[in-house]
């Protein structure tokens, strides 16, 4: 392992660690932001709008929603901000975002570690079992994208945005985990089991947004190349690659499961054998790997500060009508 590779590793798993811990603050603020509703005297704490995050069926059907009438729905606008950021970064800097800040990833990787470190390896699934398990979370998002965008038309998605169900659909999503019934609990702990046993096992199987996140990153500029003149086919990236790509056979990664994450490059002992590449994926467009992560999240949060600066990261839901929607989340159901 070069000394390059050393840093870049430790930077990934900082930056992993920071959005990490940035999703938890969020997460505890938005719970205190809840409970000023639900217990009296509880002080009140401003809604943080990062929580839209984790609404992305929210973003894409706002996403669909303005690109038919340039409107960004007020309710949740920072869902349709973060879903355009996400977006943008796959298309142009590879599923970075998987393989940088979605804290879930992170949690899923840091399971695939912990099973290595207890078992002294991760399990792989035949390729028999491994490609139509692959396939669950590409019908997955073809069930939704079929959903928002064969099954919803723009009257349609106009009487969801003004439901009460669709304006507490960040508190619905909270609940889930804060109050989860016994078969979302044993879901997750099956998931969580599988996932110390194979690497990345959410990320790989069953996760469609990273689905749809692989598709657009097919079209990314950015790729991990190799240059076989320097190559001494130790096997060190194929072995430690988290999406299981078979690197040392590329010439350039392409695969919709590339997380940009740069394990290969971090592992890989010889000098200029694995780069990242911009627009042809020629050795002479090679460009430093650290740069990689900087241009990666200097993109998602000016997407973001655009979306801020243009008043469109804000939920437009006033302090009453919140207090008149909370405690009545339990009877509210999707219309």
């Amino acid at each position: 392992m070069t000394e390059t590779g050393k840093n870049i590793r430790y930077i990934r798993y900082a930056v992993q660690a920071a959005f990490l811990l940035l999703t938890l603050h969020i997460g505890y603020t938005f719970y205190h932001f809840v409970l000023h509703f639900e217990s009296p005297g509880h002080p009140f704490i401003q809604r943080p709008p990062s929580v839209d995050a984790f609404l992305p069926i929210a973003g894409m059907m706002s996403f669909k929603y303005f690109l038919s009438t340039g409107i960004i729905e007020p309710v949740h606008p920072s869902a349709f901000i973060m879903f355009s950021a996400v977006l943008c970064i796959s298309f142009l800097m590879k599923k970075g975002f998987c393989g940088w800040i979605c804290p879930i990833g992170t949690i899923s990787q840091y399971l695939w570690m912990a099973g290595k470190k207890v078992s002294g390896r991760n399990f792989r699934m035949p390729r028999y079992a491994d490609l139509p398990s692959r396939s669950v979370k590409y019908i997955l998002m073809a069930f939704f994208i079929f959903i928002i965008w064969g099954r919803m038309p723009r009257t349609a998605l106009e009487e969801f945005f003004l439901s009460d169900y669709y304006k507490i659909a960040d508190i619905k999503t909270m609940k889930f985990f804060t109050e989860m019934s016994t078969a979302a609990v044993w879901s997750l702990v099956g998931i969580g089991g599988l996932s110390l046993l194979y690497k990345n096992f959410w990320c790989r199987y069953l996760c469609p947004y990273g689905a749809l996140l692989g598709l657009f990153s097919r079209l990314s500029p950015v790729k991990i190349i190799r240059g076989e003149e320097y190559c001494s086919h130790c096997h060190s990236c194929t072995r430690n690659c988290p999406a299981l790509i078979d690197v040392e056979k590329q010439e350039a990664v392409k695969s919709a499961e590339c997380f940009g994450c740069m394990t290969c490059v971090s592992v890989c002992p010889s000098e200029g054998a694995l780069a990242i590449s911009f627009k042809t994926g020629r050795k002479r467009d090679a460009f430093s790997p650290y740069l990689y992560p900087a241009l990666l999240i200097l993109l998602f949060y000016l997407i973001i500060g655009a979306g801020v600066t243009a008043g469109k990261w804000n939920s437009r839901l006033t302090y009453e009508e919140y207090r008149r929607l909370v405690p009545e989340t339990s009877n509210l159901t999707h219309p």
